[in-house]
């Protein structure tokens, strides 16, 4: 894969580096269509626990590519219908990997880049990061990734940076909730480890139904159906092989088996 590097560890841990430091690790088609099959390749995959998503270089990600915004603007509206449903594909799937995912975030992260992080579920930045929904100073809009920051930031910031494109910093990123954590560059690693740590404690199937689990109930009334709903859920889970180790295992006072593989 040009321009993206996938490594696994014997935790489970999957790496996805975005390695195009020379271009502040901005996208194109190509790339759009590599991180697409290495997101199918980590679903498929049940020895991945949990997926961390970083950047090599100064930035995170500048969102697209130039020379790919260059060919765009002579695309047609079937052709760039196409395009924009490529990129909506991999930031819905990366929203709904059923695994944990963490955004590793340093320097610049502009455009396409801000919602790679808002379909994380953890994002983790260093002190010097910058964001920036820049689209409507080229004059295009922040479309396919608006749902995702929408529910991370809120219509009321969005109504201010989709339309300003303005920068802002990591600290108003935690105000705004885009991001997590925030720490000094040299601390973010050992921070992200702490958090694969926590992470790889935890039931992976628990984790995927907890992620299926918010997808289904944010934004919902609180009502008869939602309640049978999120009693149906637990009842299923509790029934499980996990759920059956995970009790017995606290009650034995001993690791589950999902953990005693870590070690």
């Amino acid at each position: 894969m040009d321009g993206l590097t996938l490594q696994t560890d014997a935790r489970g841990v999957a790496t996805l580096t975005l390695n195009r430091p020379e271009k502040h690790n901005a996208f194109d088609d190509r790339m759009i269509t590599d991180l697409l099959q290495a997101l199918d390749n980590i679903g498929k995959d049940k020895s991945v626990r949990v997926l961390v998503l970083r950047a090599a270089g100064k930035s995170f990600c500048a969102g697209a590519d130039l020379d790919w915004m260059r060919r765009m603007a002579d695309y047609d509206f079937a052709q760039n219908l196409a395009d924009a449903r490529r990129l909506a594909q991999l930031m819905y799937r990366l929203n709904r990997l059923h695994k944990p995912v963490i955004a590793r975030v340093q320097g610049a992260s502009y455009g396409g880049g801000v919602g790679l992080i808002a379909c994380c579920d953890i994002a983790i930045a260093s002190d010097n990061a910058i964001f920036s929904l820049s689209e409507v100073r080229l004059g295009l809009i922040p479309s396919v990734i608006s749902p995702y920051l929408i529910a991370a930031i809120g219509s009321r910031a969005a109504r201010r940076y989709f339309l300003s494109g303005e920068r802002f910093d990591a600290a108003r990123a935690l105000q705004l909730s885009l991001v997590h954590e925030v720490v000094e560059p040299e601390s973010l690693d050992a921070r992200l480890e702490q958090c694969i740590d926590a992470l790889l404690n935890s039931g992976p199937s628990a984790q995927a139904a907890a992620k299926e689990l918010i997808e289904q109930v944010q934004g919902r009334a609180i009502d008869e159906s939602l309640i049978e709903e999120t009693a149906r859920r637990i009842a299923e889970v509790r029934a499980s092989d996990e759920a059956r180790e995970g009790l017995t295992a606290f009650l034995e006072k001993r690791k589950p088996d999902w953990n005693r593989k870590q070690d």
